[in-house]
């Protein structure tokens, strides 16, 4: 289930993760990582996706001086590749440093409507 849901929510994640490079290369660092929060919160139940941002998150706060957001990632990323397999991922949680890695967030509407579509393959 997992492999299927991580192809069949591939297009959305890529499509912020695209949005988060025109936003980079725009200068804007904080339209940046609102789009890596996206992705986040799309790819979450996946190991796949949710390390992959994670780890762009990292890279971000790196470009950015941002060493507690740095810091949050590197134990962010830990828990993804070792918790996302079990379902252990806080729905919604939007993946920054800025809120707690076990808080569960509500969902924006657009995003839950791409996440119910990618789960039941619509």
């Amino acid at each position: 289930m997992q492999h299927t849901f991580t192809k069949r929510v591939a297009s959305y994640v890529e499509a912020e993760l695209s949005s988060a490079r025109e936003a980079r290369s725009a200068g804007n660092a904080k339209q940046e990582f609102s789009h890596l929060e996206r992705a986040h919160v799309l790819g979450q139940e996946s190991t796949y996706w949710h390390v992959r941002v994670h780890v762009l998150m990292l890279a971000w706060a790196i470009r950015n001086g941002s060493t507690r957001e740095a810091l949050g990632q590197l134990f962010r990323i830990v828990g993804a590749a070792t918790k996302t397999a079990f379902g252990l991922v806080p729905q919604g949680n939007t993946g920054g440093a800025n809120v707690s890695p076990f808080k569960k967030m509500p969902i924006n509407h657009d995003l839950a409507t791409l996440i119910q579509k990618a789960k039941s393959g619509i």
